[in-house]
């Protein structure tokens, strides 16, 4: 991993509102216990297990937070865009971390210190509630996850994950194909089914016109079904 200091890039309070609630003092003293880092594709950027030493934020790319389950497959929890924060639920709880966080493409993380961190939540009550609205709303994200991912059949679960994808990253200039590269084997672990699963659904929702593939890159022909196979289940 690469390190670069903070004035390479734009200040945290640029990016994400959250950070808007700290004084002029307490700007300096983040910025002061902030280093930004760009991990490679497919680089471990904390580990199960690990204790927690840094709340991370996203700035550039995109991050896969993963479990491993049986015979080590893993789980893919949620994928992260620029400006989510992660690995901040470990270290409010004083545990270690219960899920690993590798880079899904090349990516830059802002690093705060824990102490910086953990001072700025314990004597800033507006910085403090932000940030509990901001979990509130990873909570209720995970809560309709969980459902989705335990409830649903392997279509509607395949569906929900292109509708995340399609929001959490948006659209090429075409205006229907998402924009990321994402393999067969990293989709099923998104969608918790077997890769054959996911490459027979995948196929399935092409002969139906529904999207349209071009080697790891996947055009949403037809939403509104995408939609209704999603909320079908």
């Amino acid at each position: 991993m690469a390190k670069k200091t903070v004035t390479d890039y734009p200040k945290l309070w640029e990016l994400n509102e959250v950070w808007q609630m700290l004084s002029d003092d307490e700007k300096v003293y983040i910025n002061d216990n902030c280093t930004i880092v760009n991990f490679r594709k497919n680089e471990i950027i904390h580990k199960e297990g690990d204790v927690p030493t840094h709340m991370m934020m996203l700035a550039k790319g995109k991050v896969r937070v993963y479990k491993e389950g049986i015979g080590k497959k893993p789980q893919i929890i949620r994928m992260l865009k620029p400006c989510d924060f992660f690995a901040y639920r470990a270290m409010i709880a004083n545990e270690s971390s219960n899920t690993s966080v590798s880079a899904f493409e090349a990516s830059v993380v802002y690093m705060v210190k824990k102490d910086a961190f953990m001072h700025v939540i314990e004597t800033n009550s507006r910085f403090c509630y932000q940030f509990m609205v901001m979990m509130a709303r990873d909570l209720g994200q995970s809560d309709r996850r969980t459902v989705n991912l335990t409830q649903k059949h392997v279509r509607g679960r395949l569906a929900e994950a292109l509708l995340s994808l399609k929001q959490n990253y948006g659209l090429d200039d075409d205006g229907a194909t998402i924009s990321m590269y994402m393999s067969r084997e990293d989709m099923a672990n998104l969608s918790n089914m077997t890769t054959a699963n996911a490459i027979r659904t995948l196929s399935n929702f092409v002969e139906e016109e529904i999207i349209a593939l071009d080697g790891r890159k996947i055009k949403i022909l037809d939403e509104d079904k995408l939609i209704r196979i999603s909320r079908l289940g």
